[in-house]
């Protein structure tokens, strides 16, 4: 099923099913891990406060929230932990069928 965000809601545009009113976005207030490729490095902040979608897993963060995490990337703060990290190639994977 396509889906479109309009304005806060979700149109169930393209659903053979679909009726008339939207179906309305509920946000809960939670903790996430959020991850970021820069580099060719891979960051992981764990327990980052933010506001997730439950229809849509959409994840919204605040402006302070935001500074905070690029501030703890830019500037190279000491991580709580180091872990190491396979990386595979589409290709690799598709083989093992």
């Amino acid at each position: 099923m396509n889906r479109m965000v309009i304005c806060g809601s979700i149109s169930r545009l393209g659903d053979p099913n679909r009726r008339n009113d939207a179906v309305k976005e509920t946000f809960i207030d939670t903790k996430v891990t959020y991850t970021l490729e820069l580099e060719g490095k891979l960051y992981v902040i764990e327990n980052v406060p933010a506001r997730v979608c439950r229809e849509t897993g959409e994840q919204l963060f605040s402006p302070e929230t935001v500074g905070h995490l690029q501030r703890a990337i830019w500037e190279k703060k000491k991580p709580k932990r180091v872990i190491e990290t396979p990386v595979y190639e589409y290709g690799q994977v598709a083989d093992l069928q």
